[in-house]
């Protein structure tokens, strides 16, 4: 606990993946410093569109989520790939969580963000939304 600046004990039983993922590191010697987690509750919105051509890449879909949702973010995750069998086309659906360190955060405020996540990802990713 003084080692990594750990408030409370029972942190080290828990399986919260947000704990844990803190101290997995290349190697034993790396420095940790424990970033205390948020007690308020995650909001979790789904965003799903059709890929463009070979253009698209998973990671500049995570950098513009980080940028205009900023420490809101606590996790992106691609939830499913389908090709629909016809047309050939590919949709992603992602999950994003939403969480605010200091406060609840309410639905008002996600929807704003996600929606700036929404236009700006058709915009600059070339994405045909689904949403």
């Amino acid at each position: 606990m003084i080692l990594y600046d750990i408030p409370d004990i029972r942190l080290f039983w828990s399986e919260d993946e947000r704990f844990l993922k803190q101290f997995i590191g290349p190697h034993i010697w790396q420095k940790v410093k424990f970033q205390p987690l948020s007690r308020y509750p995650p909001l979790i919105n789904d965003i799903s569109f059709w890929l463009p051509s070979e253009t698209y890449s998973q990671n500049d879909f995570y950098d513009l989520v980080r940028t205009i949702g900023g420490d809101l973010i606590e996790k992106v995750v691609l939830l499913d790939e389908f090709a629909h069998p016809k047309t050939k086309k590919v949709s992603h659906c992602y999950r994003i969580v939403y969480r605010h360190p200091e406060r609840t955060l309410t639905q008002d405020e996600v929807h704003g963000i996600h929606r700036a996540i929404e236009e700006s990802a058709v915009r600059e990713l070339g994405v045909q939304g689904r949403f």
